[in-house]
């Protein structure tokens, strides 16, 4: 066990009594945790992995508005998105950035009643979008920013325009439409900031992954998974924040539900190395309709391509990959979308799958489902209170509407807001960052690169403590491990896919091997005291977890073991 987290439990054993403990570390947690911190309560927030592990590690990367959702009459929730979609360009600059969105159309009028039969009660398959419902709906979607809006209007264009701009598209479309949203490079580094800043701000506030809160009836209890050590505690109230898991949970800690909350649909992502593909989106997400009425988006990301994703219902929640059959479909539908450039299941280098935590719905059709969140009381010994719902873009006003909600039941007022609040490396970045880290440290173009996207504004600081603990490169990589000690240390890794998966993009990017995995396992045995053993251990769970999960499948010479 490292000496920080040593520090964290004890203490917690010092001072075991919270006023709200959070329970839950994906992103609507997170940013409970983070508001709370910033009301002056003293605040724990218990994962039962790594932070941003679950469900928060496998969203489709866009901050978006929802254009869709127009369709099944849920305005509030896109004006909503479109604002905060706004505040994370302006707060987290480093992490999310403006990403132009085209929408291929071979219709005219077709699909105009969509939003009137949702209206109706109607949950079936929509009809296909035509240009004028998406015009209508691209219309409204510009007025909801009105005077705020950071970025540009839609644009139409006819036949001959789509073809020029995009002439890989399939052919026969007769317009296409682009309006902008954003994407976000490293979803799981904005919750890890976010606990930073709120540690930082209140020395009250300690969040702790690996750690599971259970309820007896001898009250509450902390157990860390890392040593088995249990600690009483006391909250005087708790936020279940578990997303899918959320009806289990809720149970486990003593409240007693009427009827399920939450049932979860699937959605899997492919990441692509196929160049031809980057080339032909031109920097731009294609937003498209498959055969089947379901929409898939593909764009670029992180120099590969990113293309999904399915929405299937799940009867039960866990630990999910992409299936064959998905991984078929979204290739289908890409292949599609551009019939001239091959799309092959040889060109997947990184595939995800998570389960989506939308509240319990009758509809026929998934994508009539509801995307929107809601706060409930859900009672117990302890009192609970349940974020049912909820998506990336719009994690901070879910935050700030359960936060509110905590503090109107303690009888506190707010006495903060989040809204205008830089997160972590945004606060002072500016796009020239990388070229002044290299110029000041010394340090090549790619490496200062490196630490400007991953870090933002604190990148400089990350190279100084580089530098301070006489840095060594890793095998085939910009990552140091100087800056793996650094992740153990202040961001609390604890394991190999924390480094790999989550604190860096290595894995998603397709640039793990085998000799780097084994590099990266001996610095953090040095650092976490592992014996040669569980390191070995180490390094074949996590490649037999890229395989199972994500299947990515690393080649190592005949003979040889993980």
């Amino acid at each position: 066990m490292s000496d920080h987290r040593r520090d964290r439990i004890e203490r917690i054993a010092a001072q075991p009594a919270f006023d709200v403990i959070v329970v839950g570390g994906g992103i609507n947690g997170i940013g409970v945790f983070h508001d709370l911190a910033h009301q002056g309560l003293r605040v724990l927030l218990v994962e039962m992995n790594d932070f941003c592990s679950g469900c928060s590690a496998a969203p489709s990367r866009m901050i978006h508005g929802g254009l869709r959702y127009l369709e099944n009459g849920e305005f509030s929730l896109v004006r909503e998105s479109l604002v905060e979609r706004d505040r994370l360009l302006r707060n987290a600059p480093h992490l999310v950035r403006p990403l132009p969105t085209t929408i291929p159309i071979d219709r005219f009028a077709s699909g105009l009643a969509n939003a009137v039969y949702s209206f109706l009660g109607f949950t079936g398959r929509p009809r296909p979008r035509g240009a004028l419902p998406i015009k209508l709906g691209l219309m409204l979607y510009d007025a909801v920013t009105g005077r705020r809006r950071m970025l540009p209007r839609h644009r139409f264009r006819g036949r001959a325009a789509t073809r020029a701009a995009f002439p890989a598209l399939r052919p026969g479309l007769r317009f296409s439409a682009t309006y902008h949203d954003a994407w976000i490079s490293h979803p799981e580094r904005l919750g890890l900031e976010l606990i930073g800043d709120a540690e930082a701000r209140n020395p009250g506030a300690v969040a702790l992954n690996y750690a599971r809160l259970t309820h007896a009836a001898d009250g509450l209890t902390l157990t860390d998974a890392e040593t088995g050590r249990s600690l009483p505690v006391t909250a005087r109230l708790i936020v279940n924040a578990t997303g899918a898991w959320i009806d289990e949970s809720a149970a486990s800690l003593g409240a007693r539900l009427a009827e399920r909350l939450v049932s979860g649909t699937k959605g899997s992502h492919l990441i692509l190395d196929n160049p031809a593909l980057m080339a032909a989106l031109n920097g731009h997400m294609i937003y498209f309709e498959h055969e089947d009425g379901r929409v898939c988006i593909v764009f670029p990301y992180l120099g590969r391509v990113l293309a999904g994703s399915t929405d299937l219902r799940v009867d039960a929640v866990g630990r999910t990959a992409c299936t064959d059959a998905e991984r078929d479909y979204i290739l289908g539908a890409v292949q599609g979308l551009f019939p001239r450039i091959p799309v092959t299941a040889g060109q997947i280098i990184y595939s995800y799958a998570g389960i989506r935590p939308l509240p319990v719905s009758t509809a026929d059709f998934t994508g009539r489902i509801p995307r929107g969140h809601a706060v409930r009381r859900l009672g117990g010994a302890v009192p609970q209170i349940g974020m049912v719902g909820g998506k990336w873009t719009t994690y901070r006003a879910f935050a700030e509407e359960t936060v509110d909600m905590v503090l109107a039941d303690l009888g506190l007022t707010r006495q903060a807001s989040t809204r205008d609040l830089p997160i972590g490396g945004g606060a002072g970045f500016s796009e020239a960052l990388a070229g002044e880290i290299s110029a000041r440290h010394g340090l090549p173009a790619a490496r200062a690169a490196h630490l400007a996207d991953l870090y933002g504004s604190r990148a400089a600081a990350v190279a100084a403590f580089c530098a301070g603990e006489g840095d060594a490169p890793l095998p085939g990589s910009l990552l140091t491990a100087a800056e793996v000690c650094r992740m153990i240390r202040d961001e609390m890794a604890l394991h190999l896919p924390d480094v790999l998966q989550r604190r860096s993009a290595l894995a998603i990017r397709g640039q793990l091997t085998l000799p780097l995995i084994r590099a990266v396992a001996a610095v953090m045995a040095d650092e976490l005291g592992w014996s040669a053993t569980r390191s070995a251990e180490e390094v074949a769970r996590f490649v037999t977890e890229l395989e199972t999960w994500h299947g990515v499948s690393l080649n190592h010479t005949e003979g040889e073991t993980p």
